[in-house]
């Protein structure tokens, strides 16, 4: 039986740590906040009081940590306590710049290191379809493999280690984006006098249509913002995006727009709740 350390066991590692049980895994997980690991004692995870506990005899560690600091203090703190060829998934979105570090970490430690981020949000991990988004040596995939199966629907292979992160800002740019503007167009619909269930119902099946704009237009409208995903996520998620755009020389107003929206409803007091609280400051 294989042994994987889950490093962050929040709203998307606990999910993706239960599957990795369900799939024949052998986990010892550690969080920051312990209740949040608890519930995998449960299942027959051995829940770990440090990250240098949990590694241990583990053949693979995973990282699902809220950033970029965050995996880089954890990590350094194994030191030596890492190496030996063991397989390093790194899942959290960090951006381009602690990607790049972190490949260079992992080789001074002797880890074969995969950028892996994924695409989905709370109810697909606790599915196992998310989207795998990885880059690394092609040595690693048979060895990923497993894991990507148990977390995932699919996985992509993008390019070398860092690709996988870069494509994740991409696309979290356009979902930043997409929230956004269902909201706008919602909250414009009401200041016209219209009854914004028309603008979910006009578009419906067809081409303009997407099950994202649904889900968070259909909360929206509700009221309701349990956290799928977090708005103070989504705003470190635009900030990276920007960051990513600064260095590479590529204008991106529309990205910066999105990101001041985001800001606005995190100042607003909407942090905890999903990134679909954004429609709070229209409404305001």
């Amino acid at each position: 039986m294989t042994t994987i350390a889950v490093l962050g066991t929040g709203i998307m590692g606990l999910p993706m740590a239960a599957n990795l049980l369900d799939a024949g895994f052998s986990v010892r997980a550690w969080n920051r906040t312990p209740a949040r690991a608890r519930p995998l004692a449960d299942r027959g995870a051995v829940v770990a009081a440090t990250p240098s506990e949990a590694v241990l005899g583990a053949e693979t560690v995973l990282t699902m940590l809220s950033d970029g600091p965050a995996v880089r203090e954890v990590m350094l703190g194994l030191g030596a306590e890492l190496g030996g060829g063991r397989l390093w998934i790194q899942a959290s979105t960090v951006g381009t710049a602690y990607a790049d570090e972190f490949a260079g970490l992992a080789a001074a430690q002797g880890l074969t290191y995969v950028d892996s981020p994924v695409l989905g949000t709370r109810q697909p991990a606790e599915q196992g379809a998310l989207v795998v988004l990885a880059s690394g040596p092609d040595q690693a995939r048979e060895r990923c493999a497993p894991v990507f199966d148990a977390i995932g629907s699919r996985t992509l292979w993008v390019g070398p280690a860092g690709a996988g992160s870069r494509l994740k800002l991409v696309l979290n740019s356009w979902l930043e984006t997409l929230t956004v503007g269902t909201a706008e167009a919602l909250s414009l619909a009401a200041a016209l006098g219209l009854d914004p269930h028309l603008f979910l119902d006009t578009i419906r099946g067809g081409g303009l249509d997407a099950g994202y704009v649904q889900g968070k237009g259909a909360a929206m409208l509700a009221g309701e913002f349990p956290p799928s995903f977090p708005l103070s996520l989504a705003v470190k998620d635009a900030r990276l995006v920007g960051e990513a755009a600064a260095a590479a020389g590529q204008p991106a107003p529309l990205a910066a727009a999105v990101r001041a929206r985001y800001e606005q409803a995190l100042a607003e007091g909407h942090g905890a709740a999903d990134m679909a609280a954004v429609y709070r400051t229209y409404r305001n």
